[in-house]
């Protein structure tokens, strides 16, 4: 699992069907130095700033209720920041 902030959305006009009515964040790694971007599917309303759970690879098909082609997804927002 990661922890990550909510930099940006997604706009895509046209996507898999199976990708309909996701919304797709941009997330930016909380820890570590690697504070390269990736892209996560959001079902419980992230918005930008917030602090989000991210799971990635083969766990994400248990947190959609949908079989979708997705590698990482938003499972949790965090009230507060972690303590390093």
């Amino acid at each position: 699992m990661i922890i990550g902030r909510v930099v940006s959305t997604v706009v895509s006009s046209r996507k898999y069907d199976s990708l309909q009515g996701l919304k797709f964040l941009v997330i930016e790694p909380f820890y570590g130095k690697d504070k390269e971007c990736f892209i996560a599917a959001d079902v419980i309303g992230a918005g930008i700033g917030e602090l989000v759970l991210i799971t990635t690879g083969e766990p994400t098909k248990y947190a959609l209720h949908r079989e979708a082609p997705v590698d990482a997804i938003v499972v949790g927002i965090l009230d507060k920041e972690p303590a390093i």
